[in-house]
């Protein structure tokens, strides 16, 4: 007797509807940038594998700042890498859509911005989540600590990409504030960092006390393992500077620069923008000033300060002493930063006295650090690009043939995306950025 075998038709596989997550939804670029940030396209679907997902991106709105052929999607699996080359300055919005299996579809718009193409793309990299960098610290395996002025948040960046912090901290709380301390210079001795905020009034000439604050962290680890802890702080260096000014019969008119009503970035004014410690120690810093200048400082030189207890004003609250003022000639600039690499060897990033100071002049100094000899100009700094420049991250060997430098700017009152907004003001983080350059040292 024969038995004919049954045939039990396939289960049709029902697919879920599929999901998609963007690790931002807004995202900054520059035209003719080199390894500018991504987005990672986290997608999926019930009943499908990962992989045999398709993710597309599309231009949906302006495609003079970043088209269909400018979006590039990487990557198998999961996640995906969306990266955008941009066309031209503005805002578009783009629709990133995942294809899965049976049909289904799922999609994010991703609000993206680009800024203007700067000189030497190819050494421009782009820190964001903040535009107004002020100071620097390079903490090892080629990470730096970055400052901002408009806030007290501390940011770890890879010196070497652009993007966002590894990490970031904010001391307000241990330093008993909730403005900014407008960090302005910073240096590192072992493993304590130095940071002071710029003592000067506000920009509408307003005593703010934060702003009299200096204070150290304590790094452990170095690179992007590295660690910072809130040391101590010391709010009455302005009050110590002007006494001494004040005892020395007023030379540097430190008592009417910071009178109410005076902004301190003017030629006459008071703000502090440097600091580095003395050759060969650990006890005397040098304070530099972006103001005052000429005529207030004779034959309009730029002035350092030494603060000749500056270990013991921090370690235990100790009134601040005062070495003779410095009288740098930075060919009528003043001190926008100031650092020394370990063989002794300084570099002054030198700017304008000036609050809207863009197009102005910056050049890079180098000095040995002994008052009385004179500094040497090592570059002239290009002045087109938005922002003005504000931080050494640290000192190469300054007898190197073709020595490079490593600085950032501060972008905040940059027009960055053609719009008339400050960067500062940008409402997402993401579309905030200061940028970092490679100089070579003529």
């Amino acid at each position: 007797m024969l038995v004919a075998a049954l045939t039990v038709p396939a289960q049709a596989v029902t697919y879920g509807t599929p999901t998609i997550a963007l690790s931002a939804s807004y995202l900054s670029g520059a035209v003719g940038a080199t390894g500018d940030p991504v987005v990672n396209v986290t997608v999926g679907q019930s009943g499908a594998d990962a992989s045999a997902l398709t993710v597309s991106a599309s231009a949906s709105s302006k495609a003079s700042v970043a088209g269909t052929g400018d979006v590039s999607v990487t990557g198998t699996g999961a996640v995906r890498q969306l990266a955008v080359a941009a066309r031209g300055r503005g805002y578009t919005n783009l629709t990133v859509k995942v294809t899965g299996l049976g049909g289904k579809t799922a999609t994010k718009t991703l609000s993206y911005a680009a800024s203007a193409a700067v000189q030497n793309p190819a050494d421009a990299r782009y820190l964001t989540g903040s535009a107004d960098a002020s100071a620097a610290v390079d903490v090892g395996g080629g990470y730096a600590v970055v400052a901002d002025d408009e806030s007290n948040v501390l940011r770890l960046y890879d010196r070497s990409r652009s993007g966002a912090p590894v990490k970031t901290w904010d001391f307000s709380s241990q330093l008993g504030v909730s403005k900014e301390v407008d960090i302005e210079g910073a240096t590192r001795i072992g493993n304590t960092v130095y940071w002071t905020g710029s003592l000067g009034n506000n920009k509408d000439g307003e005593y703010k006390a934060p702003r009299n604050t200096v204070f150290t962290t304590t790094v452990s680890g170095s690179g992007a393992g590295a660690q910072l802890t809130y040391g101590r702080s010391y709010k009455k260096l302005r009050d110590d500077l002007v006494a001494w000014d004040t005892a020395n019969g007023n030379r540097y008119g430190f008592a009417a620069g910071t009178a109410e009503g005076e902004a301190p970035k003017q030629i006459d004014g008071f703000n502090v923008e440097g600091l580095e410690f003395a050759p060969g120690s650990t006890t005397t810093a040098y304070l530099g000033f972006r103001a005052p200048l000429a005529p207030v400082v004779p034959g309009g030189k730029a002035l350092i300060v030494p603060v000749t207890n500056f270990d013991q004003v921090l370690a235990s609250g100790a009134k601040a002493t005062f070495g003779a003022g410095v009288e740098l000639d930075l060919g009528g600039l003043s001190v926008r930063d100031i650092r020394k690499n370990a063989a002794g060897q300084y570099l002054i990033l030198a700017g304008s006295w000036a609050a809207d100071d863009n197009s102005d002049p910056y050049a890079l100094y180098q000095w040995d650090g002994v008052p009385g000899h004179a500094p040497v100009k090592r570059a002239d700094l290009p002045t087109t690009d938005p922002g003005g420049w504000e931080a050494i991250v640290e000192v190469p060997d300054l007898t190197a043939p073709g020595a490079r430098v490593q600085l950032i700017t501060d972008s905040g009152s940059a027009d960055l995306y053609g719009d008339g907004t400050e960067a500062k003001d940008l409402t997402h983080a993401e579309w905030k950025k200061a940028r970092t350059a490679w100089f070579t040292l003529g």
